[in-house]
């Protein structure tokens, strides 16, 4: 249990280091009318989306290893706080100063990471049958249409459509990195939990970049989150057999939502933003002009 969080933790150290990163490539991008495969192209070109990329493999390899010894609801919190690794490193990188408000957020997350911990119960792997696995598919195919309809939304509206999109995206990652029965290569080309969860991630991880150009790393992140906390954790407990020590059952809800509101609140950091005005206030970009001016046409 202990190296499971350990290993939980060092991915969303991963994850929040690459976000700051990828918000800051998402932003020097024209902003896409629509969900656009080619903008993951477009942000290769970008040092920092490279090394974003890069922390994400890194970070999905942590998690992976998490998924196997740990309840979802843990194991995704745990990644959840990578919310936390991106706001102290802005205070850092950044020059940004953490509020009280969101310095509670900070405890929030924490603190529901400890309840979580104390009152998680043992689990191992979990075999998936032939109805989790097609579900599985399905589940990608369903986010996959679920954001080309939100990309055409606009704004903040757009935006958060997207992040709860791509969460769900994310979270499909998660069961399937739970119920994985085996990881040796050959096992792994050839079961459709492998391919539900490369697909997965990909739609997310697309669906994540397009919703970071479309509003502030608050409207995208946080809904994205949510879903990727609350939506695995409920899928462990009904269908996985996740379960918390016997009487913790109620610490372990408010641990959950302690953490989740917690991080939710800590996404509202935007980087590029925050850099622009720490280069100079007289520089900083009107977003909202930036976006209409970069738009790509049809």
């Amino acid at each position: 249990m202990v190296l499971g969080v350990l290993l939980g933790l060092a991915a969303a150290v991963a994850f929040g280091v690459a976000a700051l990163l990828q918000a800051l490539a998402a932003r020097r991008e024209a902003t896409a009318r629509r969900v656009d495969p080619r903008l993951l192209l477009r942000l290769l070109r970008h040092p920092a989306f490279l090394a974003a990329l890069a922390l994400n493999l890194a970070g999905f390899g942590l998690h992976l290893a998490a998924l196997r010894t740990l309840p979802l609801f843990l194991a995704q919190t745990a990644v959840a706080a990578s919310v936390v690794v991106t706001a102290l490193l802005s205070t850092r990188v950044l020059g940004h100063r953490l509020a009280a408000s969101e310095l509670l957020a900070v405890l929030g997350v924490c603190g529901g990471l400890v309840l979580l911990t104390a009152t998680a119960a043992e689990t191992g792997t979990v075999q998936a049958d032939a109805g989790l696995r097609a579900a599985l598919l399905v589940a990608v195919a369903a986010v996959g249409a679920g954001g080309v309809l939100a990309g055409r939304l606009r704004g903040a509206g757009g935006a958060s459509l997207l992040g709860l999109v791509a969460g769900l995206g994310f979270a499909v990652v998660a069961v399937a990195g739970r119920v994985l029965p085996d990881l040796h290569p050959a096992a792994l080309v050839a079961d459709p939990v492998t391919w539900a969860l490369v697909a997965g991630g990909a739609v997310a991880f697309l669906l994540y970049s397009t919703a970071l150009q479309r509003g502030s790393v608050l409207t995208a992140t946080s809904t994205m989150v949510l879903a990727q906390t609350v939506a695995p954790a409920a899928v462990g407990v009904l269908l996985l057999g996740d379960q918390t020590r016997a009487g913790t059952a109620p610490l372990a809800l408010a641990g959950l939502v302690l953490a989740a509101t917690g991080a939710a609140a800590l996404a509202r950091f935007d980087p590029a933003v925050i850099a622009a005005a720490r280069r100079s206030p007289d520089e900083a970009p009107d977003e909202a002009a930036d976006r209409d001016a970069d738009r790509v046409p049809d």
